[in-house]
């Protein structure tokens, strides 16, 4: 029976280029996880550029807010097998939360919104794979810059804390800065290598969590 993966991302997840504005559908890292699974996993990218855990973003032309948007998102595609949570960047803002601590709190909500879910059915609800996105990196893009003010210190905690927040909540866990780095153009998003690689490397994991 295939398996079904949401992928609840920002815009990592929705395949922002720092050059040329989205990266072709097969260089997104939803789409290299899904080449590497084969026909066994059914992928759902729902990413959304600014995308944030569970804290609002006043500038935003859109609902940003992580928590608010997920559990319409679950609802329209259950049953899942399992959900990939890669958030926290945005988190890293001054005038969203600005710290890696209130990135792990969001975290720990959008899992609590997850496991208490209305599902539909008698569906026991997927299990959770917690990843961390890789740390922001220092940029010459003077607005990027200035949105994120302190954030290389702090989404370098991101791993540590994720780590740690996995393993009490019994989710899985996988570290992006363990094949990714982020790209100096903007000091946030990921070229297409880099992206990719970000699939690939979460392939094994994701096969272990569906027992495939």
């Amino acid at each position: 029976m295939t398996k079904t993966v949401l992928c609840y991302g920002d815009s990592l997840t929705w395949g922002q280029d720092a050059d040329k504005g989205r990266h072709a559908y097969k260089d997104r890292w939803p789409s290299t996880l899904q080449a590497a699974l084969g026909n066994e996993v059914r992928i759902i990218a729902e990413g959304l550029n600014g995308r944030t855990t569970a804290f609002d973003d006043h500038l935003a032309d859109c609902d940003r807010n992580g928590a608010r948007i997920l559990p319409t998102i679950l609802q329209s595609h259950a049953p899942l097998d399992l959900v990939i949570l890669l958030l926290g960047t945005n988190d890293m803002k001054p005038v969203v939360a600005g710290s890696a601590f209130a990135a792990c709190q969001g975290i720990a909500r959008l899992v609590r919104l997850i496991r208490n879910h209305a599902w539909p059915f008698e569906f026991d609800g997927p299990d959770i794979l917690i990843v961390a996105p890789p740390k922001i990196c220092e940029t010459a893009n003077v607005p990027f810059a200035a949105s994120f003010v302190g954030a290389i210190e702090e989404s370098a905690k991101l791993p540590t804390l994720y780590r740690d927040l996995a393993d009490e909540l019994g989710c899985g866990f996988f570290d992006g800065n363990s094949v990714a780095k982020t790209t100096p153009v903007d000091g946030i998003h990921l070229d297409a290598e880099n992206t990719r690689a970000l699939g690939r490397g979460m392939e094994s994991t994701v096969r272990m969590m569906l027992g495939l």
